[in-house]
């Protein structure tokens, strides 16, 4: 039989109803092509359309008669039978009083409805003695909390295994954006020291707006894997989850209030993405203002301590603990830094997180450096800003602890192809004014320069899709200190280049990249046991505090 659209009103199971009707207080609905009246006894009672009751469209109805078949009042009910009339009824109260029709009145009647045989035991208490119905519920409750995901597991084996998860995602996402930061490093000191094209602003506009393809790109890889799942059913789905994800960003809790629910996240995530990518605009600009102002060496060794102002601003604006395991693996990683970078007599090549580069053979020597002072300012003030843009994204811009990873790198391309879509439609403005003024020419890159100047954007997109999806899913200290890796890795890539582009691996360069991935170890070791003390602790306190 087809299920159609119905509204049904419901009883509570084991109240005796005698009569059709809803009891008083309640309002019911009743199919008038059927006459039925839906009930949660599992009967259904038969009316006249003139007193078929009134209930709100808002209430969902199931039906089970067929539509313009009422049935017949003639025949006599079985007991399962659904169809019972209102003169049934009657009889049923006339014979409350008689055993004998009673008894014989109520093999008539809906099961659920059936008097009880034994009249001793209507005073029974609600803490019923039969051992059966004892047992049943019992097994009913097992059976309950045994299919609940969270009672699968004691906390501990549960907040381990989602850390363990969360961390296997954090791994994936580290070696990409590692691999993809080294290609943008090497391109861009190519373009800009061998290739001779060095428009800072223009090289910014065209890195940022790159990143409006990581939505498209991520879509497209989610489509493969759920190739066999029909196009419209796959873009609601996704759609939803978009939605969903950016309204435990908004409110900052995994389940918001039905009321929260109506309220439209777009404008919050508009208004989160203007704030974030000038914050990002001003970061990534400062590099490119210093990097002709200061010599390299100086430029690599105060840039890269913003992951040192990310965990001094983590502290008041996400609410982290002091820990000294922490504090010891940021300067530790600073120390290496600073080896790597005043440690030889070439600084070495190190990248912008904005798609610029620095340093290497080619660089120009340390006295050209036109206003050392100056530069060094500049890209003092960017790395606070580095340090503060990535704290406020992971406040204002990812999901609440407890999130489902894969949610929350999904959602962090899709925020950063808003970043690049916000760059691409507003941050031109400061071109034609850049070259109206003579600060900056704009010219496009041509030949080799536009190659090269393509891998190099690509390479930062791709990174920064990584970036962003690391630090949603861990911390923004772990993940800027991760990035340091990449000034060793570097160092190791141009030992294996061929000449003239290769440079050899320095005492230096050896000792500062152990220095960050000592560093980086002992971070990562402090950040995941944090992460899981703080994931059993809250499945102990607040088991749904789990996104599933």
């Amino acid at each position: 039989m087809k299920e159609t659209e119905a509204e049904v009103w419901r009883e509570p199971i084991g109240r005796r109803v005698h009569r059709c009707g809803p009891p008083a207080g309640l309002v019911a609905r009743a199919d008038s092509r059927t006459y039925t009246v839906y009930t949660e006894c599992y009967f259904t009672c038969h009316l006249p359309p003139e007193r078929l009751p009134y209930m709100p469209e808002s209430i969902p109805l199931r039906r089970t008669g067929t539509a313009g078949h009422p049935p017949s009042h003639s025949t006599a009910p079985s007991p399962d039978s659904p169809d019972v009339s209102d003169a049934s009824f009657d009889d049923w109260d006339e014979y409350e009083n008689d055993d004998t029709a009673a008894a014989a009145a109520a093999a008539s009647m809906p099961s659920d409805l059936r008097p009880s045989q034994d009249h001793g035991r209507d005073s029974t208490p609600l803490l019923s003695h039969h051992k059966d119905q004892d047992e049943g519920v019992e097994s009913a409750a097992r059976l309950a909390r045994s299919l609940h995901p969270l009672h699968e597991r004691d906390p501990q084996a549960q907040a381990q295994f989602e850390t363990r998860r969360r961390y296997t995602y954090a791994a994936f996402l580290l070696a990409l954006s590692l691999v993809s930061f080294t290609v943008q490093t090497e391109t861009a000191v190519y373009i800009q020291h061998q290739l001779k094209w060095d428009k800072p602003y223009c090289m910014l506009y065209m890195t940022h707006g790159s990143w409006v393809l990581l939505w498209p790109a991520m879509l497209a890889l989610l489509r493969l894997q759920s190739w066999t799942t029909p196009w419209p059913a796959f873009w609601r789905r996704h759609v939803q989850l978009l939605r969903q994800t950016a309204l435990m960003v908004q409110h900052q809790t995994l389940h918001p209030t039905p009321r929260q629910a109506l309220v439209s996240p777009v404008r919050y995530m508009l208004t989160m993405t203007a704030a974030i990518t000038c914050a990002l605009t001003l970061a990534g600009g400062s590099w490119y203002v210093a990097v002709n102002q200061t010599t390299a060496s100086d430029l690599t060794a105060i840039y890269n301590c913003s992951a040192f102002f990310a965990y001094a601003f983590s502290i008041p604006i996400l609410r982290e603990k002091v820990r000294l395991g922490k504090i010891v693996a940021v300067a530790i990683a600073i120390v290496g830094v600073f080896v790597v970078a005043y440690g030889d007599a070439s600084p070495a090549k190190h990248g912008s997180k904005s798609g610029g580069g620095a340093g290497g053979d080619k660089a120009p020597p340390s006295h050209e450096a036109e206003n050392r002072a100056f530069g060094n300012t500049v890209i003092g003030v960017g790395s606070v800003l580095y340090g503060l843009y990535e704290v406020l994204y992971k406040k204002l811009a990812c999901p609440p602890e407890g999130a489902a990873p894969d949610k929350g790198v999904i959602f962090a391309n899709t925020f950063g192809s808003m970043i690049g879509a916000f760059t691409l439609s507003v941050l031109w403005i400061p071109l034609p004014l850049l070259h109206y003024m003579g600060w900056e020419i704009f010219e496009l890159p041509r030949g080799e320069q536009a190659w090269m100047m393509a891998i190099s954007v690509l390479a930062n997109a791709t990174f920064s899709g990584a970036f962003l999806a690391l630090i949603s899913l861990t911390s923004p200290v772990l993940s800027s200190v991760a990035a340091l890796l990449t000034i060793f890795i570097v160092a190791i890539v141009d030992q294996l280049l061929p000449p003239p582009l290769n440079s050899p691996l320095t005492p230096a360069a050896i000792v500062g990249g152990l220095l960050i991935i000592g560093a980086f170890l002992l971070l990562s070791y402090a950040t995941y046991r944090e992460m899981d003390e703080e994931r059993r602790h809250k499945l102990e306190t607040n088991p749904s505090e789990l996104d599933e």
